[in-house]
């Protein structure tokens, strides 16, 4: 394996020169010096006794940040190497675990700076009534081992069968620990709560230690099986990986989603069926957008289940800001996820033509798919919000507000790639892209447009005329973006 990755330095590929160096060393400074600050903003806010209500919901978000960060491994690879290597590298007799052993090393680096930032919320939401150094070093080594032995599992699961029921039992496990945590907040279980906050110091090192243990272990293990991971698995993860770097490079977030939807579709065979005898023109095109929900049962139910998000946010600390930022995105990745039919028009103007519907009255067809889920999503997490903030109620504004999300998500399925030739302005924090910048602004700007009755509520409370507003206001938002398409 030496010779090889000598072989490839002394062609030019590889080698790195004091430029690069001294790049790498720069970026690395400015994100320290950009991630201390924050950092010791975090550490200064844990408080020091325990809140039943901030503790469980802080067990709630961690168990989901690592469930999220295990089902994005799993999906991703997590073993994966550049084309070129893919291409030679792993079918190439040389050791499968030298020619592995680079991405294991960054896989493990990933995990470990993931796992400081799951033990830093954990000793937040848990509080530290003494000896805040210890405990917070006994939290980032908890959270490490816990990230490290996940993503070891994920290794581990690429390669076998067996290990990925394990890993999915784990990620299981690891929601119901959530719902567990997040029931026990309400009032059933605040004595347990409190007892696990108020823990001493000895039994916070045991379990530091103990997960320790059982992430080397598992560590170890995965080292073992990468020499006999099969390379169809490691050349799957490599395209996958690929794709997705591209997408990165070119700032265009939205290849992402096109290759996800893509790979899930093309090894699946599906029934044929008529379009419904009742539906015509427009709306039986919009059917489709029905009909590929329906069948995906798990995301619906993963979207149900993200409605408590902003209650846990304001919870574990947040307060109503950071419970207002969790519904705007909540809303959006909800109302977007009906939207794959008007991405498709947007991508291939022949294609919409060639269905035979007016753009108007397609485009309004397609807006009823995403209103419903922005505004059914948008009134479960408000009524979820409202059992935990006072001041409420909130959930009214849902359905209100679901016209102005379908407008904005449409928005955002039919936007033009990232234009790069745009220019760079200068703010007082630094030079700012335009073109990415207006790329991320195109759906949100039309979407705030049209609840700003409804953030007036947050900020003043909920009256009539406000509902009566952000009905109004909502509506027109979505009438006229509907009008706006041309033959």
């Amino acid at each position: 394996m030496a010779q090889a990755r000598a072989f490839v330095r002394a062609r030019g590929r590889g080698h790195r020169t004091w430029s690069d160096r001294y790049m790498a060393l720069m970026t690395a400074g400015l994100l320290v010096v950009l991630a201390a600050p924050m950092v010791g903003r975090a550490v200064a806010a844990v408080p020091d006794g325990v809140d039943p209500a901030r503790a469980g919901a802080g067990l709630a978000l961690t168990a989901l940040l690592l469930a999220g960060a295990l089902v994005f491994a799993r999906v991703l690879g997590p073993v994966a190497v550049p084309p070129a290597d893919a291409a030679w590298l792993v079918l190439s007799p040389l050791p499968r675990r030298g020619v592995l052993a680079r991405s294991l090393l960054v896989l493990a680096a990933v995990s470990v700076g993931i796992g400081a930032v799951v033990g830093l919320a954990l000793l937040s939401a848990l509080g530290a009534p003494d000896a805040l150094t210890l405990r917070l070093l006994a939290a980032v080594v908890l959270g490490a081992s816990w990230a490290l032995g996940g993503m070891a599992t994920a290794v581990l699961a690429q390669g076998s069968a067996s290990w990925d029921g394990r890993l999915v039992a784990v990620i299981a496990a690891l929601v119901v620990v959530a719902a567990v945590a997040a029931a026990m907040a309400a009032g059933p279980g605040q004595g347990v709560l409190v007892g696990i906050g108020s823990a001493s110091l000895a039994a916070w090192t045991a379990a530091a230690s103990a997960s320790a243990a059982v992430a080397a272990g598992l560590a170890g293990r995965a080292w073992t099986a990468v020499a006999r991971i099969p390379a169809r698995a490691v050349l799957d993860a490599s395209t996958r990986a690929g794709l997705a770097t591209g997408a990165v490079a070119l700032m265009d977030p939205s290849a992402l989603t096109w290759i996800a939807e893509d790979a899930h579709w093309r090894t699946r065979v599906l029934r044929s069926r008529a379009w419904p005898a009742r539906l015509r023109g427009a709306a039986a095109v919009a059917w489709l957008d029905w009909r590929r929900l329906a069948r995906r049962p798990g995301r619906l139910a993963l979207m149900a289940a993200a409605a408590v998000l902003p209650a846990l946010a304001a919870q574990a600390g947040g307060g109503v800001a950071g419970a207002l930022v969790v519904l705007a995105t909540g809303a959006a990745a909800v109302a977007a996820a009906g939207t794959a039919g008007a991405r498709r028009d947007a991508g291939d103007a022949a294609l919409a033509r060639l269905l035979g519907a007016g753009p108007r009255a397609l485009l309004a067809a397609r807006a009823v798919l995403p209103a419903l889920l922005g505004g059914a999503w948008l009134t479960l997490a408000l009524a979820a919000l409202d059992a935990a903030v006072p001041g409420g109620p909130f959930w009214p504004l849902g359905l209100l507000c679901a016209p102005a999300l379908a407008a904005g998500a449409l928005r955002m399925a039919r936007r033009r790639p990232v234009e790069h030739t745009l220019p760079v302005m200068d703010t007082p924090l630094g030079p700012v892209p335009l073109g990415p910048l207006v790329w991320a602004l195109t759906g949100a700007d039309i979407a705030l447009l049209g609840c700003a009755p409804a953030l007036l509520a947050f900020a003043g409370g909920v009256t009539a005329p406000l509902l009566a507003a952000q009905a109004a206001v909502g509506m027109a938002v979505l009438a006229a973006y509907c009008a706006a398409p041309r033959r």
